[in-house]
């Protein structure tokens, strides 16, 4: 399986949606791709922002060799799964769709509901942390 895991600006939030599910699914002995990238492209080739690493190594996730990649059409032809982390990166991705079935590849990754973007406020990484663990334990049970 390969998931794809979509931000705003690939540093904060699905940086470690792509870190903990891929350190859930190695546990699991899973061979999944989980992968992340941003609907914006300002941070291409950088690291996650560094609140995003220090949070995750809390937990014992590395995700500081992640680089940030920009989100393109040509990802749905590799990706089964892209879950967005917000309502604007879903209308973003979807906009790029040329198909259903490339639509159909697209949801919250959250259900009915958002990851809020920590980036301005350094209080949220860990409850952001937090909402992101607890929803990859139900991906792997769900998926697996």
């Amino acid at each position: 399986m390969k998931i794809l895991m979509v931000c705003l600006g690939n540093i904060c939030r699905s940086p470690l949606a792509h870190g903990i599910l891929s350190h859930m699914a190695k546990e699991e002995g899973l061979d999944w791709t989980i992968e992340s990238a941003g609907t914006g492209d300002w941070h291409i080739g950088q690291s996650p922002d560094r609140r995003s690493i220090a949070v995750a190594k809390k937990y014992a996730v590395d995700i500081s060799q992640q680089k940030a990649m920009h989100f393109n059409p040509s990802l749905f032809e590799i990706y089964d799964h892209i879950l967005v982390m917000d309502h604007q990166n879903y209308k973003d991705v979807v906009a790029q769709a040329s198909t259903k079935e490339e639509k159909d590849k697209v949801a919250l990754f959250l259900v009915n509901d958002t990851v809020p973007d920590p980036y301005f406020d350094e209080s949220l990484f860990e409850p952001v942390y937090k909402m992101i663990e607890a929803r990859c334990k139900e991906l792997i049970k769900a998926w697996k």
